[in-house]
């Protein structure tokens, strides 16, 4: 008991500021295996990266659990804790059930600061409560309607092995307690996603498949938020009014993902401009071809590249077309504000991961949660099986911090290849992907064999197979951070003072990109242009 006590409390007093995160949704029917598929991108450039987990439990009668809050550790106060929680690793429990995040703030004035329930306390306690998405929906509301929300608007992903719900959610302020909330299950076949903006418009009032607080309509009535016929209501023009930010800075992402998914859908990008009168994308579009779980991998890792927002050009990408800005978001020049453009893969990612859920296996082998620290673009997503007892040594809760290097810790390791790649980052990225697909194509590959391996034990014993994938799981992770490190060090070797040794170690001067050259000249005009003195010979 104390253990799991002292775990859970590990947990929530990170103390972190999740300001940014990225969500996608990947319904049965719209992957290649059968499996549910959500994904998340933790964006914090105070987020230290690592890998919750917390053991199943049987609790006593009465027992009481302590509230911190998730991003600062702040006590919130205290709850019931239940007869008996479910093991939790990262954001995937034990029976597959997986929980995403992304902050969209919303109505400020519907934030209630005295109550218990922030978001990320939400997450974990009902990851540890629910068997199901929809069960994990309705504990959701419980814990709110008993305890109060604390935090800011948000959107949730909620998946099992058969069904992908989205879920806007939002306080009632200093003078009600609770939340009202719209939960809509993504259609078999389609895709969603969400980043920092509610995505709910109108819904129907009576369909199974949609869920919804008693008061969702008739709280935003009262609160002056809405006026009209019950049908025409709408989520987001009630609580989370869109503004510049949200299109340009967070809807941006969805439809970055749309249009790689269903590029045929010519999905224009007016909305994302906020020309006046654009119509707003949808809340799910069908993909043009199922995808896999690497291809759910590669949508984390956009950049906005092939559209007018493309990150690899122009100016801000240097000489090396580097994909990330460095903030603030927005600046000015001559009174004039300006922005940068705000991608998926971005460099402040703490962890992400990409969940499958897999209806066709007993749940501690069908549950796996692909986990990498740091960039999505140069992280390498790792099997953590959801039946295993423990989580690899550098990527575990306590292995190091945010405020300390140490090579004990993926979070750093990881962070010391992006961050040198950064500085020439078009030719180191070529050695980090090489590598990359070396460890994530060896995973996936894989993946059948160890299913097939740990079903076998589990035949035998649910415990043989746990031990199996726990050995496999940890041994993973451990070993891709120490090959992470001696890619480091290679990177160091080879890039030398901004030079490139060959294959044959011998020292190359590659310059910059000629295009570069070109700038600098159409900028600096004759500047730097090599004059020939008087009597000097032509080639001297």
């Amino acid at each position: 008991m104390k253990k799991i006590f002292i775990v859970l409390i590990t947990i929530l007093l990170l103390k972190i500021t999740v300001l940014g995160c990225t969500n996608f949704l990947i319904t049965k029917g719209a992957s290649v295996d059968g499996s549910t598929m959500i994904t998340y991108a933790a964006d914090a450039h105070v987020l230290y990266g690592e890998l919750y987990y917390t053991p199943a439990a049987i609790h006593a009668e009465g027992a009481m659990l302590d509230i911190y809050e998730w991003d600062t550790g702040k006590y919130l106060g205290e709850i019931k804790q239940v007869r008996q929680t479910y093991s939790v690793v990262g954001n995937m429990n034990e029976f597959q059930v997986a929980i995403g995040e992304t902050t969209y703030g919303g109505r400020k004035e519907l934030r209630n600061k005295k109550a218990i329930m922030d978001y990320g306390s939400l997450i974990y306690i009902t990851l540890q409560r629910a068997k199901t998405a929809r069960e994990a929906i309705r504990i959701m509301n419980e814990l709110v309607t008993e305890y109060g929300y604390y935090s800011s608007g948000e959107s949730f992903s909620i998946s099992d092995k058969n069904e992908v719900w989205i879920m806007d959610l939002i306080g009632k302020g200093k003078k009600e307690k609770g939340a009202v909330w719209v939960a809509r299950k993504i259609p078999e076949g389609y895709v969603s996603g969400h980043a920092n903006q509610a995505r709910i418009t109108t819904f129907p009032l009576k369909d199974k498949n949609t869920l919804y607080s008693k008061d969702v309509i008739t709280f935003a009535r009262k609160q002056g938020y809405f006026k009209g016929k019950d049908k025409d209501f709408s989520f987001v023009d009630a609580y989370a009014p869109i503004r510049f930010g949200a299109l340009r800075f967070c809807e941006i992402r969805v439809w970055a993902m749309f249009k790689r998914v269903a590029p045929s859908m010519n999905l224009n990008s007016d909305y994302i401009d906020a020309v006046p009168g654009a119509k707003p994308m949808p809340l799910w579009i069908k993909p043009e071809k199922k995808l896999s779980v690497h291809d759910v991998m590669e949508l984390m890792r956009d950049h906005l590249e092939g559209t007018k927002f493309d990150m690899t050009k122009g100016v801000g990408a240097g000489a090396y077309s580097l994909p990330y800005r460095w903030r603030p978001l927005t600046w000015e020049v001559d009174g004039v504000k300006y922005c940068n453009e705000r991608a998926t893969s971005t460099q402040q990612t703490g962890f992400s991961f990409v969940t499958q859920s897999r209806a066709n296996l007993p749940d501690p082998i069908g549950g796996i949660l692909w986990f990498g620290v740091d960039d999505t673009n140069s992280t390498v997503y790792v099997p953590m099986y959801c039946g295993i007892r423990a989580v690899p040594k550098s990527f575990e809760v306590g292995n190091g911090s945010f405020n300390q290097f140490t090579w004990k810790s993926a979070f750093w390791v990881f962070n010391f290849v992006s961050n040198y790649a950064y500085s020439r980052y078009s030719e180191m990225i070529l050695d980090i992907k090489k590598v990359q697909r070396e460890l994530e194509g060896g995973f996936i590959s894989m993946t059948d064999s160890i299913d097939r391996a740990a079903l076998s034990l589990y035949k035998k014993s649910p415990e043989l197979a746990r031990a199996y994938l726990t050995k496999y799981s940890v041994k993973s992770g451990d070993d891709v951070t120490k090959r992470w490190k001696k890619l480091g060090e290679f990177l160091i070797f080879r890039y030398l003072d901004g030079n490139l040794k060959d294959e044959n170690n011998k020292v190359k001067h590659p310059g910059y990109p000629k295009q570069w050259y070109k700038r600098i000249v159409e900028e600096s005009g004759d500047h730097f242009k090599v004059k020939k003195l008087p009597g000097e010979k032509k080639n001297h």
